[in-house]
C-alpha cells in the first residue's frame, strides 16, 4: 500500500508569458497570441517536462505585466514563469513586475518557425518576429534587477531545448517543496557534531521551510497509542512486500521486534500526518521512551516522500524533501546517504555509503530483506531494518552545509557500482560507487569545500538540477564532476567567498 507524499508535479502549472506593445496594432497581436500558444502546444507535448505550461494573455502595459506577476506569486500550484518577448517588448514595462515576482524565472529565448523563409521575408515578418532583439531587451533589464533567472535558448521542437526546460521545471518544484515544507525535530542533533548545526532563520529565509523541535515524548506517546490492529495491517504488508527474516515472521520468535517496529512507523506516520510535515528529524541519543531506533520506519517514509535527516540534521531532511520532489515520476529514489568507509585498491578506489539504519529502499530495484540485528549504540532493543543493495548507476551525492554568511551546496557526480563482494554482516541498506572526476580529487574537493557528512543520494536527477535549485534559492554551489580539477576547484572555493561577501552589501 502507497502512502506516497510526492506530488504528481503535472498539477503544478508554470505560465507563459508573451511580452508585446501596443504600438504593431490588432492584427499583429493576434498573431503574436497564436504563435506563442503555439510555443506552448510545443512545450506541453514534450514528455521531458513534467508540469502543465499555462498560456496566458499578450503582455503589453506595466499594469498587466505586474498583476500577472501577483497572481502567480499568489497562487498555490504555480510554481514559477517562463518570459518569451515575442515582438519588441520595451523593458522598462517590466520593471515593477520583474520586481515584484517571487517565484522562479525562466527565459526561453525562441522564436516561433525554425526557419527563415528567405525568398518572401519582408518588414512585417520582421516587425513580427523580434524575439532576436526583444529578448535583449529583456536580458538587460532582468540583469539590471539582478533577477535571478534561468535562460534556455532554442526551437521548442528540438529535444535538448524542452530537456533543459524540463530540468528548471523539476529544479522549481524542489524550491515549491521547500516553501511549502514543515519540518519536525525530534530532539536536538548528536551533541558535539558542527555540521548538523546551523541557522534555521536563515533557512526560513532562503528556503522557506519551517524548522521546529519536538520533544521525543510526543512521539513515544504516538507510537505507543497505536492498536493492534494498525500493527497486524502492517506486518501483513511487510510479509507481503519484503523476504522478512524467519524470527520475526509472525508467531516466532521475535515477532513483537517487528510489531513494535511497525508502532514506530504507524505512530510517526499519524504524527506527521496530523501536524503537515514533509520531513524530520531523530537522532539516537534521544530516544525516550521509545524501544527501538526508528529504522524500517525511516526507511519507508523516505520511499514515501519524506525528507529525513539522522542525528537532528535538518538541513540533510531539507535535502531529501526537495530531492524526492524534483526526480518526481522518474525511475530511482532520494535517500539519506553518508560516505562510511573506502576500499583503497589503487586504480579501483570506491566509497561505501550507509548509516545505521536509515537508507531508502527506493534506491533498489531489488526485493529488500526484513531483519532485526543489534544496533551497538543507543542502549536501546536491536531495531528492525530494511537491507539491500543500491542499483548500479548514475548518481549524484549532494550536502548542504552552513558557511555562517550563506548555505553551500555541494554536489558531487557519481556512478553506483554492484558490490564487489557480497557483505553479510553488514544488514543496512548500502550503496558503492565511484565519484568523478576520481577518488582523490572528489575527496580533496569535498574536504575542501567543508561539505557535510550527512548527504541525499539522487538516482532520479542529475547536478544539472541542482544547480538550477541553488540558483532559485539563492545559495552557492560547488560542483565536483568530470571536468573538477583540485586547482580549479580552490580557485572557486576563494572566489565565492568574496563573491557572496559582496553580494551581500554592507
Amino acid at each position: 500500500m502507497t502512502r506516497s507524499i510526492i506530488p504528481d508535479l503535472s498539477t503544478y502549472e508554470v505560465w507563459f508569458l508573451t511580452g508585446s506593445q501596443n504600438l504593431y496594432g490588432d492584427e499583429t497581436l493576434r498573431r503574436v497570441a497564436e504563435q506563442s500558444q503555439r510555443v506552448v502546444a510545443g512545450l506541453q507535448a514534450a514528455a521531458d517536462i513534467p508540469v502543465t505550461i499555462v498560456w496566458k494573455p499578450t503582455l503589453v502595459d506595466s499594469a498587466s505585466i505586474k498583476r500577472v506577476m501577483l497572481e502567480a506569486n499568489a497562487a498555490e500550484n504555480v510554481i514559477g514563469v517562463i518570459a518569451w518577448m515575442h515582438t519588441f517588448s520595451p523593458a522598462k514595462m517590466w520593471i515593477a513586475g520583474l520586481d515584484a515576482l517571487t517565484k522562479p524565472l525562466l527565459h526561453l529565448h525562441t522564436q516561433a518557425d525554425v526557419e527563415l523563409p528567405f525568398a518572401t521575408i519582408d518588414f512585417d515578418f520582421m516587425n513580427l518576429n523580434q524575439a532576436a532583439h526583444g529578448d535583449r531587451e529583456f536580458g538587460y533589464i532582468a540583469s539590471r534587477l539582478n533577477v535571478a533567472r534561468t535562460t534556455v535558448v532554442g526551437h521548442v521542437s528540438n529535444p535538448a531545448v524542452t530537456a533543459r526546460v524540463g530540468v528548471w521545471a523539476r529544479a522549481a518544484a524542489g524550491w515549491h517543496a521547500t516553501h511549502e515544507l514543515r519540518l519536525a525535530r525530534f530532539g536536538d542533533n548528536m551533541r558535539y557534531v558542527a555540521v548538523t548545526e546551523g541557522d534555521k532563520t536563515e533557512a526560513e529565509l532562503r528556503f522557506g521551510v519551517q524548522v521546529n523541535t519536538w520533544g521525543v515524548t510526543e512521539l513515544a506517546e504516538a507510537v505507543h497509542a497505536v492498536g493492534d490492529a494498525e500493527i497486524d495491517a502492517l506486518v501483513a504488508e511487510y510479509v507481503e512486500s519484503y523476504d522478512v527474516a524467519a524470527e520475526l515472521q509472525p508467531g516466532a520468535a521475535r515477532a513483537d521486534s517487528l510489531r513494535y517496529g511497525a508502532a514506530i512507523e504507524s505512530g510517526l506516520r499519524s504524527f506527521l500526518e496530523s501536524g503537515g510535515f514533509g520531513a524530520f528529524t531523530t537522532s539516537f541519543e534521544d530516544l525516550g521512551a521509545l524501544r527501538q531506533l526508528p529504522g524500517l520506519a525511516v526507511q519507508r517514509l523516505m520511499a514515501d516522500g519524506y525528507g529525513f535527516g539522522a542525528e537532528g540534521d535538518w538541513k540533510t531532511a531539507i535535502l531529501v524533501r526537495a530531492a524526492a520532489v524534483m526526480g518526481a515520476g522518474l525511475p530511482g529514489g532520494a535517500s539519506l546517504m553518508e560516505d562510511y568507509t573506502y576500499h583503497l585498491e589503487p586504480g579501483n578506489e570506491l566509497i561505501l555509503g550507509a548509516h545505521m539504519l536509515e537508507v531508502s529502499p527506493s534506491l533498489s530495484t531489488q526485493r529488500a530483506s526484513l531483519e532485526v540485528h543489534p544496533l551497538g549504540i543507543g542502549g536501546k532493543e536491536d531495531p528492525v531494518r530494511l537491507v539491500f543493495d543500491a542499483d548500479a548507476g548514475p548518481a549524484v551525492v549532494a550536502a548542504l552545509s552552513d558557511m555562517r554568511d550563506r548555505f553551500r551546496l555541494v554536489a558531487n557526480v557519481v556512478q553506483n557500482v554492484e558490490l564487489p563482494e557480497a557483505m553479510p554482516h553488514l544488514p543496512v541498506g548500502r550503496a558503492i560507487w565511484k565519484p568523478a572526476p576520481d577518488f582523490a580529487t572528489s575527496a580533496a574537493a569535498w574536504l575542501t569545500a567543508g561539505a557535510a557528512h550527512h548527504t541525499v543520494m539522487t538516482t532520479q536527477v542529475g547536478v544539472d538540477v541542482f544547480r538550477d535549485f541553488a540558483q532559485m534559492a539563492g545559495v552557492e554551489l560547488l560542483v565536483i564532476d568530470e571536468s573538477t580539477t583540485l586547482e580549479g576547484f580552490q580557485r572557486d572555493v576563494r572566489w565565492n567567498a568574496a563573491y557572496y561577501r559582496l553580494a551581500q552589501g554592507i
